[in-house]
């Protein structure tokens, strides 16, 4: 498993991290809690350095898992998402100092380490992060031994450069081949400021694997049911046909076209994987292969490619 820094942090972790959204059960649908603790397992023996989870993922049982199976100490790092109060119907945004010192203490208690190694905020709105007193909060949560280091996750451009403008040194986007403007947005800055980018959503949610019919229907549940509409879909599917001049007898799939796309870009520390079941992480391992991730001009050529088929990325 190679590693990279994760910006001005000084923190080495995997350029592959296990996600724990899907795992947990709330996007896709319930996975058995042997599976749960199986693919966890799976990635720490095949060298995964990083975990991704959040606060809310199953009330904080993803927290108290992860708290349970990882080792102790700096072998792996915890990057977790507060912010949201899940106790109101609907979940609520909190990010005022008072909120933002609980939530991070009680991670720390579930994940049972001694500090929180990066501490990020939940989709905040690009006007919250504005806030001058929101990265000052951030950077008390880490100086008083809460955390290690910060940072956000977003979900707009704007959010992104907002996050980037108030100093967070980690940042948390989507990220794949059909969804780019985000990173795009902030690239100059991130490389500027050598902040760290985590990318997750590199498979689109499934999509970018390719091995869905032009019908695909999703279970009740399932968060794709409602993400696109059957027509959106279907365009969709059809525009997969831009990654495939790039399966060479080395880069096997479409799944790995688009792994090794997102890791192939210079801004990129790790990609966030989303697995559910260990066979579906150990394909992923070997998807991403060896270096170079894609031939010379392979990268624009694809992006090209996806552009000419009508993708609005």
């Amino acid at each position: 498993m190679r590693k990279r820094t994760l910006g001005a942090t000084g923190l080495e972790v995997s350029e592959l991290s296990l996600g724990t959204w899907g795992l947990c059960g709330d996007g896709y649908g319930p996975v058995e809690e042997s599976e749960q603790d199986a693919v966890i397992e799976c990635a720490v023996a095949l060298g995964v350095t990083l975990f991704e989870t959040s606060d809310g993922y199953a009330e904080g049982e993803m927290e108290r898992r992860l708290g349970r199976l990882l080792p102790k100490g700096d072998a792996v790092r915890v990057a977790t998402r507060i912010g949201t109060d899940t106790s109101t119907a609907p979940p609520r945004k909190k990010f005022d100092a008072a909120s933002l010192k609980a939530a991070a203490e009680r991670s720390r208690e579930r994940l049972a380490r001694d500090r929180i190694d990066i501490l990020l905020l939940h989709n905040p709105a690009p006007s919250t992060l504005a806030r001058p007193e929101l990265a000052a909060t951030m950077s008390e949560l880490c100086a008083s031994g809460l955390a290690l280091t910060w940072g956000a996750s977003v979900g707009t451009p704007e959010a992104a450069a907002e996050a980037v403008q108030a100093g967070a040194p980690v940042l948390e986007l989507a990220y794949n081949v059909f969804h780019r403007r985000e990173l795009d947005h902030v690239a100059e800055q991130v490389k500027a400021k050598n902040v760290g980018v985590l990318a997750h959503s590199v498979l689109s949610y499934g999509l970018l694997c390719g091995a869905w019919p032009h019908g695909k229907v999703f279970e009740r549940g399932d968060h794709r049911k409602e993400r696109w509409s059957d027509s959106e879909l279907k365009r969709r599917i059809v525009q997969l046909n831009a990654l495939r001049p790039s399966v060479t007898t080395e880069i096997t799939s479409l799944r790995a076209v688009a792994l090794r796309y997102v890791l192939s870009h210079p801004a990129v520390t790790s990609a966030v994987l989303g697995p559910r079941r260990t066979a579906q992480l150990d394909q992923l391992l070997r998807d991403a292969g060896k270096e170079p991730y894609l031939p010379e001009g392979g990268r624009i050529a694809l992006e090209n490619r996806t552009r000419t088929a009508g993708v609005q990325p």
